[in-house]
């Protein structure tokens, strides 16, 4: 009641003296004109400019007058009726909006009932996955090959996974579904090195792309900024061959995020086509995908699984491996040459015997001759001896 202008109005002219006369306004307009619908500020009613020209008693009963409807005058059985109902409280129908006025519709009208989607939550991220996934603007070309590229790497992914289950089965049940245990080991050992080296191919080649991109000029010339991605990229991917599987596929799923980011910061400066970024994220998160996968097959028979030698326990092989055979080798060195000291030594020797025996030879000759020609001189003293005789 307070609400409207004319209400207002009455009880600022009670304070007012009371010596007035009520003379009918001087207008034409219907009483449909003075009626609103809506709950509106007073003072934007078509009425008010009328009213304004009203003393203020005057205004008060002429807005009532107007305004008078059937639905103004009091029941008073309906009110009877009513003091003597008993009111029964209705915890369920109070609400935050229970008692709230509305301010868009026509009063005492409800609120239109609204159907509440119970998944517009899931539908609208579905429609973000979707969003994503879209890849309405990648060459078409460049989409069926690059999901060509990923191929080898899912399949030595899900291969791995299939032979730590066989595995498993094998050590649990005694034999595998497909594949005996020794089997599956050899294969996982065959799989290993195919995967982690195919990794690094495409490590390089994404960093190749930004020298390609760079000699085309695209998004301007950036110089060595641009050229150092396909640098690092292949100086980061290679030398994880050497590494062990697991510390292999570790550095590789790193490498291809920071790529990805690489990736992604060159497309917001201009650096790639625009849709490279969303290309790059899908294959990326397969691969990253695949990687994971084949860890956690790793994992769950590291215990089972003979370690194989890595690079660098076949770098660390060889280099013993080499040591020791020049350590040999010093060996036979060393040995020939005792040898050929202790031959010297022997020929020395028997030079010296030789000599040794020739001497002796020539003494026992000398002394042959000297009892020679001492029984020779015996000989001729006795035929002399004779003659005498």
């Amino acid at each position: 009641m307070l609400r409207n202008g004319a209400s207002r109005t009455l009880l600022r002219s009670l304070k007012s003296p009371a010596s007035f006369s009520i003379r009918k306004p001087q207008f034409t307009a219907s009483p449909a004109q003075w009626t609103s619908r809506m709950c509106t500020i007073s003072s934007k009613r078509p009425q008010s400019l009328a009213l304004a020209q009203l003393k203020p008693l005057q205004a008060a009963i002429f807005q009532r007058s107007v305004t008078n409807t059937p639905w103004d005058k009091i029941d008073k059985k309906h009110e009877e009726k009513l003091a003597h109902q008993e009111i029964k409280p209705t915890p369920e129908t109070v609400s935050a909006t229970s008692s709230t006025h509305p301010i868009l519709h026509e009063i005492a009208t409800p609120d239109p009932e609204r159907d509440v989607d119970m998944m517009a939550g899931i539908k609208g991220d579905l429609k973000t996955v979707k969003d994503t996934f879209s890849l309405s603007d990648v060459p078409p070309q460049a989409f069926y090959i690059g999901l060509a590229g990923v191929l080898p790497y899912l399949a030595t992914s899900l291969s791995t996974v299939f032979c730590a289950w066989e595995i498993t089965n094998a050590t649990e049940h005694g034999t595998g579904l497909l594949l005996s245990h020794e089997t599956a080991e050899a294969l996982i050992h065959v799989l290993e090195p195919l995967q982690v080296g195919y990794g690094a191919v495409i490590i390089s080649f994404l960093g190749a792309i930004h020298w390609g991109l760079e000699f085309a000029g695209y998004g301007g010339y950036q110089g060595y900024r641009r050229y150092a991605i396909g640098v690092v990229a292949p100086a980061v991917a290679w030398p994880t061959i050497l590494m062990p599987v697991e510390y292999a596929l570790i550095t590789q799923f790193l490498a291809f995020t920071s790529l990805y980011y690489v990736d992604t910061r060159a497309a917001y400066r201009g650096w790639t086509p625009p849709w490279y970024n969303t290309y790059r994220f899908v294959l990326t998160f397969i691969v990253g995908a695949s990687i994971v996968v084949s860890l956690i097959g790793r994992g769950e028979v590291a215990d089972r699984v003979q370690r194989q030698h890595g690079g660098t326990d076949k770098i660390a092989t060889l280099r013993k491996l080499t040591f020791d055979e020049e350590q040999e080798e010093e060996k036979l060195i060393q040995s020939k040459k005792v040898e050929e000291d202790e031959a010297a030594e022997r020929e020395s020797d028997d030079e010296s015997g030789k000599d040794e025996d020739k001497k002796d030879g020539q003494e026992g000759g000398e002394e042959k001759n000297e009892e020679g020609e001492e029984k020779d001189d015996q000989k001729d003293d006795a035929n002399e001896e004779k003659k005498d005789s």
